[in-house]
């Protein structure tokens, strides 16, 4: 019984490797490209399977780029997610602030995808937007216009401060080529990174410091 185990073990791995390599090339060539401008073929060749393959993992583009999408919404909103009640107001905004400016050093493509599909209109992730992130942000608002009420907090709008962290954390990912260009240094730089996070933590925090 072992036996028969450990091979159907290793296919699953196997077919898990597959998939996650279908999925990184997938989001590679749709970053560059769009998903207009990407193919499968290129796609397999990146991800080193047949076409074939390929549409045996994901039945069309359109599928793929969908499940690429999904991926990186999941990776987009774990910070949100992870935004804490327990904390202390400022501990835990300036914590947020951290974990998406991670994203962005972290995962640059998938947040230029994302705001490729959002400047589109974003046709295929809607009902995503809608369906997971509406109520997630409402969850999250609630926490923070708590802290208004109690005064712990200036009086600001929730939804604009959750808003205005986001623009500012994946600005250094969507206009990398210019920050770096302007400041001659990218997130990879653990030392500009440190830097990026505390002054942007500072800038945020002090407007909403209670009065």
């Amino acid at each position: 019984m072992t036996q028969g185990k450990k091979p159907a073990g290793k296919r699953s791995q196997a077919v898990a490797a597959k998939r996650d390599a279908i999925l990184q090339a997938g989001l590679s060539q749709f970053s560059k490209y769009g998903v207009h401008g990407a193919t499968l073929e290129n796609i397999a060749e990146c991800a080193g399977v047949s076409k074939t393959n390929l549409l045996y993992y994901f039945p069309s583009k359109d599928a793929l780029y969908i499940a690429v999408l999904k991926q990186i919404l999941a990776i987009w909103l774990a910070p949100l997610r992870a935004f804490r009640s327990d904390l202390e107001p400022l501990t835990a905004i300036g914590e947020y602030i951290r974990l998406k400016m991670a994203v962005s050093r972290d995962y640059p493509e998938a947040s230029r995808l994302f705001c490729m599909e959002m400047l589109q209109g974003a046709p295929l992730l809607m009902g995503e937007l809608s369906g997971d992130v509406k109520p997630l942000v409402e969850e999250k608002s609630a926490i923070v216009a708590g802290w208004v009420a109690q005064g712990k907090l200036a009086k600001i709008d929730p939804n604009h401060l959750i808003f205005m962290i986001w623009a500012t954390t994946q600005h250094y990912a969507d206009f990398s080529v210019q920050v770096e260009a302007v400041t001659g240094a990218t997130l990879q730089d653990d030392a500009f990174f440190q830097q990026t996070v505390e002054n942007v933590q500072r800038m945020i925090i002090a407007g909403i410091r209670p009065r």
